[in-house]
């Protein structure tokens, strides 16, 4: 397959795909910012994770109606309305920043409001790449589209880190804001959106049982929905260890050094970046559901189970690496089979019922991550007794031991479901 044929048919995509790297490049430089200066303040993995249940909770609680609205709204104008409260939000933080008065509790508030724009802005673009991009492609644009994302995990910590030494939060949010003006103004002006007319032989549906349509879908396709549950339960746990409190483990150990965070996510990335690539140039799989549960149970094993052990930035670096390896296999296939299976005209209700049961586990397993962190599992490890000496000898002791351990613990137990999972000969009908 030569060069021209392996993104034909991609131009407007690309476009909106390049403008949308530079938006998420700013926004991610802001939320690392942030999670840093949160850190600072209260020094607690509970504070850090607070942050993050509040950019999920409105997402998932207005999925529902958020989906019906993008599958007969104009995609574009959604899309353009979120990034505009999102840029809204970041300069409401410089605004309180720049006069003294930036507090965390403001970070929550805000995060909140824009985390309700943000469950219009994922079904409206799931549907505008559908509408963008041939069939045959589908696999190679979420390639693409986990390149841009582990390269924006890759470049975000580094760049972040640099603009907060030499300018401070308010140059980050300052980049940020640039960052926005030039996606928007992208979208605006050079973007055009097909428009769905299938949808229009359904406009007097009422809204309410189209707002059950997604869920309607998902229990007349049960492998589907067996899929969706497992990523839910997947979701959960991964909140509890190594997503969700990645960045207190670090900081713990490091005694809150953020270069060495930022090195950690970087690995992150670029083991995104690397498998993104890759997932990208190869033929795709004759069965996409072995990808995604083989690969979901190596992440778990190097990124979580082999990562638990290690106490040195090296090895933190080279398991971050290896364990965020095969996960654009996984998402890619994935996406594949939701847009193969899934109507376009249905694409914004299904893929929000999906999102809400998908993501609903992991606010969950944010709060009961940094409440066990904080409370049980780091105690537990500053108190001498038999089992914390045994413990200490494969994780250490001292700060982030305790998170140490409930790394290792959702490790087995994500690897154990994955692999249990590739020998249920249900999920081969979605191949």
């Amino acid at each position: 397959m030569n060069k021209s044929s392996m993104f034909s048919g991609l131009r407007d995509f690309l476009i909106l795909w390049s403008s949308q790297i530079v938006s998420r490049l700013g926004t991610a430089m802001t939320s690392f910012a942030l999670i840093v200066w949160v850190y600072t303040q209260k020094g607690t993995a509970s504070s850090i994770t607070l942050l993050s249940i509040c950019s999920l909770v409105p997402s998932i609680m207005f999925s529902f109606i958020a989906g019906t609205l993008a599958d007969r709204w104009d995609k574009k104008r959604i899309m353009l309305l979120s990034d505009m409260m999102a840029a809204l939000g970041t300069a409401a933080i410089l605004a309180l920043y720049l006069t003294n008065n930036l507090q965390i509790w403001h970070l929550y508030i805000i995060n909140f409001l824009l985390s309700f724009m943000n469950a219009f802005q994922g079904p409206a673009s799931y549907v505008a790449t559908t509408l963008l991009v041939p069939e045959e492609h589908y696999v190679r644009v979420s390639g693409l589209q986990a390149f841009s994302g582990s390269a924006v995990t890759i470049l975000a910590p580094a760049l972040g880190s640099a603009i907060l030494a030499f300018g401070g939060l308010k140059m980050v949010l300052i980049v940020d804001l640039a960052a926005f003006a030039i996606a928007f103004t992208i979208l605006l002006l050079y973007i055009k959106i097909p428009k769905i007319t299938a949808i229009t032989e359904k406009a007097k549906e009422s809204f309410l049982k189209s707002c059950l349509a997604g869920i309607h879908f998902l229990r007349e396709h049960s492998a589907l929905l067996r899929v969706i549950l497992f990523f839910a339960f997947i979701n959960f746990i991964a909140k509890m260890g190594s997503y969700g409190i990645l960045p207190a483990l670090i900081l713990g150990r490091t005694d809150g050094n953020q270069v060495s965070l930022g090195f950690v996510e970087a690995a992150v990335g670029i083991g995104t970046l690397v498998g993104s690539v890759v997932v990208t140039l190869i033929k795709p799989a004759k069965s996409r559901t072995r990808v995604i549960f083989f690969t979901c149970g190596m992440s778990f094993l190097l990124g979580d189970v082999l990562f638990s052990f290690q106490r040195i930035l090296p090895l933190w670096m080279f398991f971050a690496f290896a364990g965020n390896l095969p996960l654009p296999f996984l998402a890619a296939n994935l996406t594949a089979i939701m847009r193969t299976k899934v109507p376009v005209e249905m694409q914004g209700r299904v893929f929000s019922a999906r999102d809400t049961i998908q993501y609903s586990t992991i606010p969950i397993g944010l709060l009961l991550g940094g409440l066990l962190a904080d409370h049980v599992f780091e105690p537990f490890m500053a108190t001498i007794s038999p089992i914390q000496r045994a413990l200490s000898l494969a994780f250490g002791a001292g700060k982030g031991s305790g998170i140490a351990v409930m790394f290792f613990m959702v490790g087995v137990i994500g690897c154990m479901a994955s692999f249990i999972c590739l020998k249920n000969p249900i999920y081969k009908e979605l191949d």
